[in-house]
């Protein structure tokens, strides 16, 4: 990757807009977007700094067609990283070791193909999910056996254990006190995405 020092003027302001834009909201500017910014009226005016971030190893953009891909090249916003200090006990004490210049990063829950969804309910209190959690979703259409799954079936939304049988589906709880849901062929069933991660606020 190359140092924002060998960039043109413009393409360093459009790379530190780019950063700005990731680090405050999440996700990067849209070519309009970054049109508007910085009053170009062409998108292939941008298309063609885009381009040229590319090339020098700042930016990239994923193959999928999603409007606001852009994602910098071995940048980690803080705001995503948390110092890492030391282990503490849940059981037995144990000495205090302080560790530092190591960071946690979550920054793998904010992907452009990431979203978060608030939990209702007990149904998977034996996987450590509980009511009131936030869940961080991979949209994906397809799921292997076993993984923790968003289903709509019906219009309606739930987050179980996927499971694909002979001639049906069957969505498991994590809760022995709840029986699974078995969906038929002929109930319309989609898979929204996977489990990533969950996200407690004590």
């Amino acid at each position: 990757m190359r140092e924002p020092s060998q960039l043109t003027e413009k393409q360093r302001a459009i790379y530190e807009y780019i950063r700005e834009r990731i680090e405050n909201r999440g996700y990067g500017p849209s070519i309009r977007e970054i049109g508007q910014h910085f009053g170009i009226k062409s998108p292939n005016g941008v298309t063609c700094h885009i381009k040229a971030l590319i090339k020098k190893g700042m930016i990239r953009r994923p193959e999928e067609p999603l409007a606001r891909a852009i994602q910098l090249v071995n940048h980690r916003p803080m705001g995503l990283m948390l110092p890492l200090l030391g282990h503490v006990a849940a059981g037995p004490t144990i000495a205090a070791e302080p560790q530092n210049g190591e960071f946690v990063d979550f920054s793998q829950f904010c992907g452009p193909d990431h979203f978060a969804l608030r939990v209702r309910g007990n149904s998977m209190i034996e996987d450590h999910i509980q009511d009131g959690d936030y869940v961080v979703i991979r949209r994906q259409e397809t799921a292997a056996n076993g993984e923790r799954v968003v289903a709509m079936i019906d219009g309606e939304v739930t987050l179980k254990r996927f499971y694909r049988r002979r001639d049906k589906i069957v969505l498991e709880p994590a809760n022995s006190d709840m029986p699974p849901i078995v969906v038929s062929p002929d109930r319309a069933i989609r898979i929204l995405g996977t489990l990533v991660g969950v996200l407690r606020k004590c």
